[in-house]
């Protein structure tokens, strides 16, 4: 059971349960120990999600709170909504125009077989977008929808979007060379080949896909020019695997190399681990003279976060007012 207090609310814990976690321990990361009522702080207008454990770490779901996330990572998790939130429904269009594909293509560098989804606008594409996490993009959060409710709002240039779906997405975008071949000789040659060149591409993704995102354009400038990362998990190294506690590498790697003509939009959750890391690559883009758009959001790193991000995101980084970057574009 919750009470809540305007910025407070008391947890009453369930008969069997031992633990408390949720957005602000980092899930399983940090549970906090609980027999008796307690009473936490958060941001105003805060939006979480969390649930119990019992004396052997197994899940328990609060029964006595109906409010359950729209697009939970497991059922047992449950949610709730301090006053004064401003969260808004993403954008949809009046009448769906355009058209999503579905793509399977035999990877060499994988071998196996790969999906991905291509979301073609009614109009010529200025600009493709790579969304990292394509599956969950496509059907959790309709990220296509948003870009059509855009386009139909003469808010932002037309934009492709290819929806890449990972079989493994822990090693695959932990600075992983083979994925980056992956991509860039398996998935870009293939929607070129089918759909045509666009004079700028970009990369979007949330978490892991948020990092993957920032490294392949740090690496590849002459073919990205446009990076969305929602939640990016900049605590992470090559020779590491800790997504908790590894040094921050890439604002590292960043900071000690020439900047690039790369916008980023990059946005956050406030009750999650992640926050302070996306504060410093923020900071860092601004030292180092990074066109970038920062937000941070009462919440933590869930979909509800990332779905608060799709419009400002793609109204930032394809502005119709925006000069296009001249990209390696054949």
């Amino acid at each position: 059971m919750i009470k809540i207090q305007d910025r407070y609310v008391t947890f009453i814990p369930p008969k069997d349960a031992t633990y408390l976690m949720g957005d602000f321990t980092d899930w399983d990361e940090k549970p906090i120990p609980i027999r008796e009522p307690i009473t936490i702080e958060f941001p105003r207008g805060a939006y979480i999600e969390y649930a119990f454990l019992d004396a052997n770490e197994q899940p328990l779901a609060d029964l006595t709170n109906p409010e359950k996330p729209k697009h939970p990572w497991y059922d047992y998790h449950r949610s709730f909504t301090l006053p004064h939130n401003h969260f808004q429904t993403a954008p949809r269009p009046n009448i769906f125009c355009g058209r999503v594909s579905e793509h399977t293509i035999g990877s060499k560098i994988f071998a196996d077989k790969r999906t991905y989804y291509v979301y073609e606008p009614p109009v010529p594409p200025a600009a493709t977008l790579y969304v990292h996490d394509g599956e969950a993009f496509y059907q959790k959060l309709r990220f296509h929808h948003v870009a059509a409710a855009l386009l139909e709002q003469d808010a932002i240039k037309p934009v492709r979007m290819v929806l890449v779906e990972p079989k493994d997405r822990q090693a695959e975008y932990w600075f992983n060379e083979r994925y980056e071949a992956f991509l860039l000789e398996e998935i870009l040659p293939s929607v070129e080949h089918l759909y045509g060149a666009t004079e700028e591409r970009g990369l979007w993704g949330a978490s892991l896909g948020g990092l993957v995102s920032a490294w392949l354009a740090w690496r590849n400038p002459h073919m990205f020019s446009k990076v969305g990362s929602q939640s990016g998990c900049f605590t992470a190294h090559p020779s590491g695997g800790d997504e908790y506690h590894d040094p921050e590498w890439l604002t590292a790697q960043f900071t000690e190399t020439p900047a690039e003509l790369v916008r980023f939009y990059i946005e956050t959750g406030q009750v999650e681990w992640l926050l302070a890391p996306n504060r410093r690559f923020a900071a860092m883009l601004t030292d180092r003279g990074y066109p970038h758009c920062y937000q941070e959001r009462p919440s933590g790193h869930n979909w509800a976060t990332w779905e608060q991000g799709l419009e400002p995101g793609l109204v930032y980084l394809f502005d119709k007012s925006e000069q296009p970057v001249s990209l390696n574009v054949p």
